[in-house]
């Protein structure tokens, strides 16, 4: 049995594959020895001091290391150990060891009009309240979200009902990493990786406008323009990965202030949905030429 080094986008993990599957439609993330019980192997690999986490799924184990080693310095010594365990019947995956049942779920890539950002269904529910992380900084609230910024080509996560929006910097194409973000993105959730913690959820002013707490003393205007929002426009701009915001609207100067997120926020079509499509929209739903629709972070 000989087994295969392959790199990943992150240099810090590193990819043994074996030539059959070591697993049976099941994946393992282990952070540490203990939570190895199930896995004499990865428990072993721990030994070595350089190793920060074990995942074993389909036909490899994914070795992420700590910085006080290059993996060219070791990385063969690793296959070779890997090797030797599994030529003397050493056992990878104890299948009788008690461990929390994975829920099984399906994830994949949908395009968006934002050639940057990627939609990935899932085939349960998230959340109920959209959440947009710029930067990890602002992850407080989403493990998942937090563990997506560690990979260097991530520059924003936008989490809504049954799906996580990601868009990348111009570093890699999505062809040469969308297999490697869904797949990071269904183990972490079959895991039981937490996705939204709403304990770390702090009072954020784009939350509150889009749970529009304060509906019933607004306008009849602006009731009306979030009703159409809500009602014609989210749907479709959730098809497409993203998200609008009613923010304000002003009546002296017919302005309409929205705020986009997801797939939506920079998007080079942006515009042309806003001008196009629900300027348009508002203008003929409330018999009124003037209104201007404008987005705050367009």
């Amino acid at each position: 049995m000989k087994i295969s080094i392959k790199e990943t986008q992150n240099p810090t993990i590193l990819k043994f594959e074996f030539p059959d599957f070591i697993t049976q439609n099941e994946s393992f993330e282990y952070k540490n020895i203990d939570e190895a019980t199930n896995s004499p192997l990865a428990q072993q690999l721990f030994y070595l001091p350089f190793v920060k986490t074990v995942y074993i799924s389909g036909n490899f184990i994914a070795i992420e290391r700590f910085s006080i080693v290059d993996w060219n310095d070791v990385k063969d010594a690793v296959a070779e150990q890997i090797e030797d365990y599994v030529k003397n019947g050493g056992v990878i995956i104890i299948e009788d060891v008690l461990r929390p049942k994975k829920t099984a779920l399906t994830v994949y890539g949908e395009t968006t009009p934002n050639p940057s950002t990627l939609k990935f269904v899932v085939s349960r529910r998230l959340t109920k309240i959209a959440f947009e992380f710029k930067n990890i900084d602002e992850t407080a609230p989403s493990p998942l979200a937090k563990e997506l910024f560690q990979f260097p080509f991530v520059k924003e996560v936008f989490i809504d009902e049954n799906y996580i929006s990601v868009t990348k910097y111009d570093v890699v194409t999505w062809e040469e990493i969308t297999l490697e973000v869904r797949t990071f993105i269904k183990q972490f959730i079959e895991n039981g990786g937490t996705i939204i913690d709403e304990n770390h959820v702090v009072a954020d002013t784009k939350q509150e406008k889009q749970q529009i707490k304060n509906f019933d003393t607004l306008d009849t205007t602006s009731q009306q323009i979030i009703n159409i929002l809500e009602e014609y426009v989210k749907p479709a701009v959730a098809a497409d990965g993203g998200n609008i915001l009613f923010d304000s609207y002003d009546a002296t100067e017919k302005r309409v202030k929205v705020i986009l997120q997801g797939s939506c926020n920079g998007c080079p079509s942006s515009t042309f949905t806003l001008k196009n499509g629900i300027e348009n929209m508002l203008k003929d739903m409330l018999k009124d030429n003037d209104i201007i629709v404008e987005a705050l972070n367009a």
